[in-house]
């Protein structure tokens, strides 16, 4: 039994599943400031920039691939224990990414890893739509939608730390008592929940989502390293188009689709999902280039990078748990536009950075993004929920997360893809004169060449220099690239947010629904 305002542990409960949720949040970001050490040939694994994208984007996009069954799984067998199931497989693979002995065994046991993040994150808020009154539900998914933002941002902070004094495989092995922790307490404290009426997993709907965005996203890194006139580049792309429009049309005919498209024909849902999808697409494309600017040209340690998105962190921990209030005060479309705003600008701050930028104005691009994030991930979120039914709660978190991760995904690819291409373009003649393989490796992206630096020594010097400017000029197009996706979810939020705040979830629709509504309501494990 629950009394009327919620369950009675619920706040408990919530402090529980934002450890579940921070595990894997902040090791979505944690490789940022690991990124130097792996594709260092001596420390690490010599990774290039492009299995560096991928080494982030398998996690991501298995992760968001599988995102649609997880929530209809754990609507299905009851969130806590799909929730449990994924905490433990993220904690294994997590191993096996510590222990990595090539990109591409990394690359494999992060795609692993985001096989148990997909059954945890959104488990996570389905339970949080479970357990609160619909009056304290925008509360709570502040403070969940903040701690989203704190992994994004602590995960540098903690992975800096780390390489300060271990070997890049601790970034990774650090998750394996936090996952033993947050099972524990899963197991002790947190109630079961489930929807009585659960639809069949569509297997054919899952893999044709995996192979389309894997497609599409292999699609623009290729294109990014050898040009988009290359086969497999434009190849991938167009296979991936024929396949997502494929995988549309599928889940228009089946009865218990993984993605019901027809939830896109609720403005209030598509429009909130997708501001979320491209806020995540500029803020960790410019992560990603950030971060090589950081440590390769202005040659910072892991520590003093991570250190530099402190600010990212500070302006989620101030303005996430406040974002509830400003959307009572102001309204949706008011909030996620101004956020929208900050973001677009925190972009265009990277437009004039240079190799001599006074590193305050990067920690004030960073604050102004952390604050614009945490800005537009709760009334964002909160009017996703509000769209359906509680008893769907899974399946809309699924897709908003997917959104999310995908459009983090796409940023990192896409982003990653520009600066790739234009660095190549502005190289002039620094690989003239190198060997072959040195020449390659040089003018593949700003790692390879401070590799290269390395390894020939001092007289490199006007070398490095021209990679750099390279680099920089790259950095230019992408974040230009980042600022015009923010203004485009400012354009959106403007047009087509809700004025005022959304009322609550829809009627219930089913048995649980409705007992719920008068507190007759979850299985205590």
């Amino acid at each position: 039994m629950s009394a009327p305002a919620g369950h009675p542990r619920r706040w408990v409960v919530l402090g529980v599943l934002i450890i579940s949720l921070l595990v894997v949040v902040l090791d979505n970001t944690v490789l940022n400031v690991a990124l130097k050490t792996i594709a260092d040939p001596k420390h690490g694994l010599g990774s290039s920039q492009s299995q560096l994208e991928w080494a982030i984007n398998s996690y991501t996009l298995v992760f968001a691939g599988l995102l649609f069954t997880a929530g209809i799984l754990a609507d299905r067998l009851g969130r806590k224990i799909t929730l449990i199931v994924g905490l433990a497989i993220f904690g294994v693979a997590s191993l096996a990414s510590a222990y990595a002995q090539s990109p591409n065994q990394l690359i494999g046991a992060r795609a692993l890893m985001g096989l148990g993040a997909a059954a945890v994150m959104p488990a996570t808020l389905s339970i949080i739509a479970n357990v609160f009154d619909p009056k304290e539900r925008p509360r709570a998914i502040g403070i969940w939608a903040g701690a989203v933002g704190l992994g994004v941002a602590i995960g540098p902070i903690v992975g800096g730390l780390l390489l300060e004094h271990f070997w890049y495989g601790s970034v990774f092995l650090i998750n394996v008592p936090v996952v033993i922790i947050g099972i524990v307490l899963l197991l002790t404290l947190v109630p079961e929940s489930r929807d009585p009426r659960p639809g069949r997993i569509d297997f054919l709907g899952v893999v044709l989502s995996v192979i389309g965005l894997s497609a599409l996203t292999y699609g623009v890194i290729r294109g990014g390293d050898e040009g988009f006139g290359d086969p497999l580049a434009w190849g991938s792309l167009v296979l991936a188009i024929l396949v997502l429009v494929g995988f549309a049309l599928w889940e228009r005919r089946i009865e218990f689709p993984s993605l019901d498209v027809r939830l896109f024909t609720n403005r209030q849902f598509s429009v909130s999902t997708g501001v979320i999808g491209l806020m995540f697409f500029a803020v960790l494309g410019s992560m990603f280039f950030g971060s090589f600017w950081l440590q390769l040209v202005r040659g910072y340690g892991p520590l003093e990078s991570g250190a530099v998105l402190v600010p990212f962190a500070l302006g989620q921990i101030v303005f996430a748990p406040r974002s509830a209030a400003m959307v009572k005060k102001f309204g949706p479309k008011a909030v996620s536009t101004v956020g929208l705003l900050l973001v677009a600008l925190s972009q265009a701050v990277w437009i004039i950075v240079g190799e001599s930028t006074p590193i305050w104005l990067v920690g004030v691009a960073f604050f102004i993004a952390g604050v614009g994030m945490a800005n537009v991930m709760p009334p964002a979120t909160e009017a996703i929920m509000a769209a359906l039914p509680r008893e769907k709660a899974g399946v809309g978190s699924a897709v908003s997360n997917t959104i999310r991760q995908f459009g983090g995904a796409l940023g990192v690819a896409a982003l990653g893809a520009v600066l790739a291409s234009v660095y190549r373009g502005h190289l002039g003649d620094a690989t003239a004169g190198l060997p072959a393989q040195a020449a390659d490796a040089f003018s593949k992206d700003i790692s390879g060449a401070h590799a290269v630096g390395d390894a020939i020594g001092p007289s490199a010097a006007p070398l490095i220099a021209q990679a750099n400017d390279a680099f920089i000029t790259g950095l230019h197009y992408a974040a230009a690239g980042g600022t015009f996706v923010g203004l485009l979810g400012v354009v959106a939020a403007l047009i087509w947010m809700p004025g005022k705040r959304p009322a609550g979830t829809p009627a219930p629709t089913t048995d649980e629904s409705l007992a719920e509504e008068q507190g007759v309501t979850l299985v205590e494990a």
